[in-house]
C-alpha cells in the first residue's frame, strides 16, 4: 500500500439520470485534477427520487450507471466507486437491489455489493422511509478488495453504518479502507452521521471514506450532506460541507501502521466472527 488522494464525492442527486451522471462526472473530473486516485460517489449518485420511479427505471439506470462507472475509471485512469443504484432483481419486476460497484482504472469490476441493511423508518420530522417496499436486501457479507497500491478495500452503503458487526467482519477480514457512501437524511444525520462514522474508523483502526448526498432532492426528501474522510484515529480529514463539491484526504499506510501499533485493539480481540464463543 502507498501513500495515495482519496475524494469522497459529494452531490444532490434528482429524478433525472442523465442530469446526474453529467454532475457526477465534473465532480469526478475535479477530484482528479487535485491528485486523487480512488474516489466514491454517494448512494443515489445517479437517480434520487421516488421508490416506484426509481424502479420503473432500474433496468436503464443500471445498464447506463454501469456504463458510466467503467468509461470514468478509465478516463481518468482512477479506481472508482458507484455508492449504490438499482440493479433489478432476476424474476422479481418488483424489486431491485441497492449496490454499490468498484471499478478499476482499466474499466474492469473489482467488487460489487448487494446493500443487506433496508432503511425501513419512521421518522419524529414526518417522513416515513420503506426501502424494503422496492429493494431486495443482499445475501451476502460485504466484499473486500484487495490492492497493493490502494490497501484493502470493504465496501458498506449508508444504513450499514448503524451494524458495527459489518465493519468488525471487514476488519477482521483484512480491510484497511472503508467506504460508507450515503443518502444520509437530514434529521438523523444531523446528531449520528459525524459520530457514526468516527466510531467505526476508531474500533476498526481503518480509514473511512464517506460519499454523500446534500439538500433537497425532491419534494420533502433532504440528506444531510458532510461527506467525510477520517483517519483511523478517528480525526475528520476532509469534510464537504452542505454544497455539491468533493472532500479529499490522504490515505497514509504509514499513519494506519503507526496507529495499529500504539492500539492494537484487533489483537485483543475476544469473541470471535458469529457469535459468543472465546477463543
Amino acid at each position: 500500500m502507498k501513500s495515495y488522494l482519496a475524494a469522497a464525492i459529494q452531490m444532490t442527486s434528482k429524478p433525472d439520470l442523465d442530469k446526474n451522471l453529467t454532475e457526477a462526472e465534473v465532480l469526478i473530473e475535479l477530484a482528479v485534477r487535485q491528485g486523487a486516485e480512488l474516489v466514491g460517489l454517494p448512494e443515489n449518485f445517479a437517480f434520487l427520487g421516488k421508490e416506484e420511479d426509481k424502479l420503473a427505471l432500474a433496468k436503464t439506470i443500471a445498464q447506463k450507471t454501469e456504463k458510466f462507472l467503467k468509461t470514468m475509471a478509465q478516463r481518468f485512469q482512477i479506481t472508482i466507486l458507484g455508492g449504490g443504484f438499482p440493479i433489478p432483481v432476476e424474476g422479481n419486476e418488483n424489486k431491485a437491489y441497492n449496490t454499490a460497484l468498484l471499478v478499476d482504472c482499466n474499466g474492469k469490476e473489482l467488487a460489487r455489493y448487494q446493500k443487506i441493511h433496508l432503511f425501513d423508518v419512521n421518522l419524529p420530522d414526518g417522513n416515513t422511509y420503506r426501502e424494503s417496499s422496492t429493494v431486495m436486501a443482499g445475501k451476502e457479507l460485504p466484499p473486500i478488495y484487495f490492492s497493493q497500491n490502494l490497501g484493502n478495500i470493504g465496501i458498506s452503503i449508508c444504513y450499514d453504518v448503524r451494524f458495527p458487526e459489518i465493519y468488525r467482519h471487514l476488519s477482521h477480514k483484512g480491510a484497511e479502507v472503508i467506504f460508507i457512501p450515503a443518502a444520509f437524511t437530514a434529521y438523523t444525520g444531523k446528531d449520528h452521521w459525524q459520530i457514526l462514522l468516527q466510531a467505526r474508523a476508531i474500533e476498526n483502526t481503518c480509514y473511512v471514506i464517506a460519499p454523500a448526498q446534500t439538500g433537497n432532492h425532491y419534494e420533502r426528501r433532504y440528506t444531510n450532506g458532510h461527506a467525510t474522510i477520517v483517519d483511523p484515529w478517528g480525526i475528520i480529514l476532509a469534510d464537504a460541507g452542505e454544497q455539491p463539491g468533493v472532500a479529499i484526504a490522504e490515505i497514509d499506510p504509514d499513519r494506519l501502521q503507526q496507529i495499529r501499533q500504539q492500539m492494537p485493539s484487533l489483537q485483543h480481540r475476544v469473541l470471535l466472527e458469529g457469535g459468543g464463543t472465546l477463543r
